[in-house]
C-alpha cells in the first residue's frame, strides 16, 4: 500500500493497473462494461480489451485535493500523478460523482475536462445492516434524567470543526432556564486511533475547550465506538450535530435520518443535498449562535424530533437506499451497453 509509509497515491495507481491487467489477461471472464471506483489509473488499460467495453468511472472527489503539499519534493512528486488522474479520468465513457458539490469541484479542478458534465449518483446507505444490529446498552455513557441528548459523530480531526458543537452547546446554555439546561447533554462520538497524532491532540484540545466553556459536565467524549453503540445513540438522541464544512457528501446525516433523528448541519457541501431544511433538519452557517438557535427549537418543541425524524426516514428510503442506487446505476450500465 506504500513504500515505507510514502507514495500511497503511486501505489494505489499501480495496484489498479495490475488489477486491470489481471482482469483482461488472466481472469477468463467476459464483461459487458467496467465500473471503476475512485482511482482512474486503470481506465486506459481497460480500454485495451480485445472487444472494446465501455467504462463508467465513479469519482468521489479529486484525489489531488486530498493531499498536502508542504515541501517542494512533495509538489514535484504530485505533478505527474495529478496529470495522470486528470488524463485517465477523461478517458472514461461515463463519469458520475457523489454529489452536486463534488460535480462543481470536478469542474474547477479538471480544467481540461470542462466539456464533461458528470452526472450525480448519490451513495446509498446500507439499510439492512442497521436492521440486523442489536443495539448496545449505553446507559453508562449518558447521565440519568437527560431528556435532550444531542449527538456529534465524526473523526477527531480539526477539519471536522467539532469545536463548533461545544461552542453551540455553550451558546444554548444562555438560551435555556436552569431546569431545561439540566436536561441537556451532548455526546461527542469520534473515530480515534492512538497511532494518529492529530486524533490524540484534538481529543485533548476538545476536552480542554469543554472545560474552558464550563460545559464539561454536560458532555461525554466517546472514542472509537461500536456499531451497536452508534445505533443506540441515534435512537436515544433528539438531534445530530454535523459540523464539517464543504463535506464531499457525508454519510452520517443519512444514518441519522434513517434512524429518525433530525440533523443540524453546516449549509455547505453534501448536506445541502441530503438534508431538507426545516423538514428533516436545519442547515446553518458554521456559527455557534445559529446552531444553538436550531438546538433550542428542538428543546422547545420535542415533537420536532418525531415529525422531522419521520420525514428523514422517508427521504433516505426514497433517495438514498440501496434500491435507489442500484436502479440508477443499472440505467447507466444499460445505456453503456446498448
Amino acid at each position: 500500500r506504500s513504500l515505507c509509509g510514502r507514495g500511497h497515491a503511486l501505489c494505489a495507481a499501480l495496484r489498479m493497473a495490475f488489477v486491470a491487467l489481471y482482469v483482461l489477461l488472466l481472469s477468463g471472464e467476459t464483461f459487458d462494461a467496467f465500473v471503476c471506483d475512485q482511482v482512474s489509473a486503470c481506465i486506459p488499460i481497460l480500454r485495451l480489451a480485445r472487444t472494446r467495453k465501455k467504462v463508467l468511472f465513479y469519482c468521489h472527489f479529486p484525489d489531488q485535493l486530498l493531499t498536502k503539499r508542504e515541501s517542494l519534493l512533495k509538489r514535484l512528486y504530485r505533478l505527474p500523478l495529478d496529470w495522470l488522474e486528470e488524463y485517465t479520468t477523461g478517458m472514461a465513457d461515463c463519469i458520475v460523482v457523489n454529489s452536486k458539490f463534488t460535480a462543481s469541484v470536478f469542474k474547477d479542478t479538471f480544467k481540461s475536462l470542462s466539456h464533461i458534465k458528470p452526472d450525480v449518483l448519490y451513495p446509498s446507505l446500507n439499510i439492512s445492516s442497521f436492521e440486523e444490529i442489536v443495539p448496545a446498552d449505553v446507559a453508562d455513557l449518558i447521565p440519568k434524567k437527560k431528556r435532550f441528548l444531542f449527538l456529534s459523530i465524526n473523526r477527531y480531526e480539526r477539519k471536522k470543526n467539532l469545536a463548533l458543537a461545544l461552542e453551540a452547546l455553550h451558546e444554548l446554555r444562555g438560551r435555556l432556564d436552569s431546569h431545561e439546561w439540566d436536561e441537556v447533554h451532548l455526546v461527542m462520538a469520534g473515530g480515534y486511533d492512538k497511532r494518529v497524532l492529530e486524533n490524540v491532540e484534538h481529543y485533548e484540545e476538545l476536552r480542554r475547550l469543554a472545560a474552558k466553556l464550563s460545559v464539561n459536565d454536560h458532555v461525554t467524549f466517546l472514542r472509537s465506538f461500536s456499531d451497536e453503540q452508534k445505533i443506540s445513540l441515534f435512537t436515544n438522541s433528539v438531534c445530530v450535530l454535523y459540523t464539517p464544512s464543504n463535506e464531499h457528501f457525508g454519510i452520517v446525516p443519512l444514518e441519522a435520518m434513517y434512524m429518525r433523528c433530525p440533523v443540524i448541519a453546516v449549509n455547505s457541501g453534501g448536506p445541502l443535498e441530503s438534508i431538507s431544511h426545516n423538514v428533516t433538519g436545519f442547515l446553518c452557517d458554521p456559527l455557534p449562535a445559529q446552531f444553538a438557535e436550531a438546538m433550542e427549537k428542538i428543546v422547545r418543541d420535542p415533537l420536532l424530533k418525531d415529525t422531522m425524524g419521520a420525514a428523514g426516514r422517508v427521504r433516505v428510503m426514497e433517495k438514498f437506499s440501496s434500491e435507489a442506487f442500484s436502479e440508477q446505476l443499472y440505467q447507466y450500465i444499460r445505456r453503456l451497453t446498448e
